[in-house]
């Protein structure tokens, strides 16, 4: 059974960057047909592992190898980028990224036909059928396997920051949703997503994964979809709260910061301190305004007693953890607002030129 391990947790502050992308036609449009970009032929050299479908064959994923050093993360970034960009232009392709892309109509997109997908097309019916989201993950390495899951316990209420800052999938089967990320709402109809409960240690969560699988409702540990999760397979702890970018110092931005987190996190762990108890309902209501208002959010405070605006919690997390990119991601114009502006000036043509990777 493949649940993975406490001994999988060794090492301490390391990277990984996944990105999930749109395979996009010589209109930005998002297009089937892809299996010779990922399957027909040798991966470039800079990426050995190579590339992989998501759920539909428009969608692809690109992930880092494991980043030693934290300064060296923009140039993993760039060679993984740059190369699936290459990648597929020699099949005439083009890489778009947003959460969800605003062409992009499920009805008319196929899916691929791995066993691993076909099979939770068939367990999990509408909702997956539908799920053209793409989403960026985080990992870093934790070197403990109970300070993994306290971490992750306490990122939760940031993973609602980095939605709320990330919001850039205003557009969902050709409409305007109204929401900044509807990737979000869309992505939490699958089963096994979301906000988590809080784990007590590690033996609490490897015991809820053992009994997922054991009773069926998953296939293996990686179905367990949460916006915040240990993984027992990489030894990390993974935030899979934010939406695609198509700007790699976006991406960045979010990278130091859950990096940050995490490494401070683990000191007030070594440090004996008691987390405050986040009830889980106040949670939900803090993604939902992400998903709802983007950068013009605000959040119950973890006390419950005030709300405060994203642009006050992002000055106090740069100044405590001594970090700048995503309060130059806040001063900008949001993913979310750019669409909607580039739709209402020029076209979805030009949002769709917009979204596409520079070569």
């Amino acid at each position: 059974m493949d649940i993975g391990s406490r001994n999988a947790f060794t090492r301490m502050g390391t990277l990984g960057i996944e990105e999930e992308f749109y395979i996009a036609d010589a209109d930005g449009r998002p297009t089937s047909g892809t299996d010779d970009l990922v399957y027909g032929r040798d991966p470039p050299s800079e990426v050995p592992e190579g590339f992989d479908h998501e759920l539909f064959k428009c969608t692809i994923e690109a992930q880092t190898a494991v980043i030693e050093d934290p300064a060296t993360a923009d140039e993993a970034l760039s060679t993984v980028r740059e190369a699936l960009v290459d990648h597929a232009a020699a099949d005439g392709y083009r890489i778009a990224a947003a959460g969800l892309h605003p062409a992009a109509k499920w009805r008319e997109l196929d899916h691929v036909e791995k066993p691993r997908y076909q099979a939770q097309l068939d367990r999990i019916q509408y909702p997956q059928h539908r799920n053209t989201t793409a989403g960026l993950h985080v990992h870093v390495g934790v070197d403990d396997a109970d300070k993994a899951v306290w971490i992750a316990n306490r990122l939760r209420w940031h993973c609602l920051v980095l939605l709320a800052l990330s919001a850039n999938s205003p557009f969902w089967n050709g409409f305007d949703t109204g929401l900044a990320s509807a990737r979000a709402k869309v992505f939490e109809n699958l089963p096994n997503t979301g906000i988590p409960s809080a784990f007590d240690d590690f033996e609490a969560f490897q015991r809820y994964e053992r009994r997922m699988v054991e009773r069926g409702s998953i296939a293996d540990r990686g179905e367990l979809w949460f916006d915040v999760r240990p993984h027992t397979g990489h030894g990390t702890v993974e935030v899979r709260a934010p939406d695609a970018q198509r700007d790699p110092a976006v991406t960045l931005a979010f990278v130091e910061y859950v990096h940050a987190l995490v490494v401070d996190y683990a000191e007030r762990y070594a440090d004996g301190e008691s987390g405050p108890a986040l009830r889980r309902e106040l949670l939900d209501e803090n993604k939902w305004r992400a998903i709802r208002h983007g950068h013009d959010a605000s959040f119950v405070a973890r006390s419950g007693e005030e709300t405060v605006s994203l642009g006050e919690v992002v000055d106090r997390e740069c100044d405590r953890l001594g970090i700048g990119g995503i309060r130059d991601v806040y001063d900008a114009e949001s993913g979310a607002e750019r669409q909607r502006r580039l739709r209402e000036e020029s076209g979805l043509d030009a949002v769709c030129e917009d979204l596409i990777l520079s070569p």
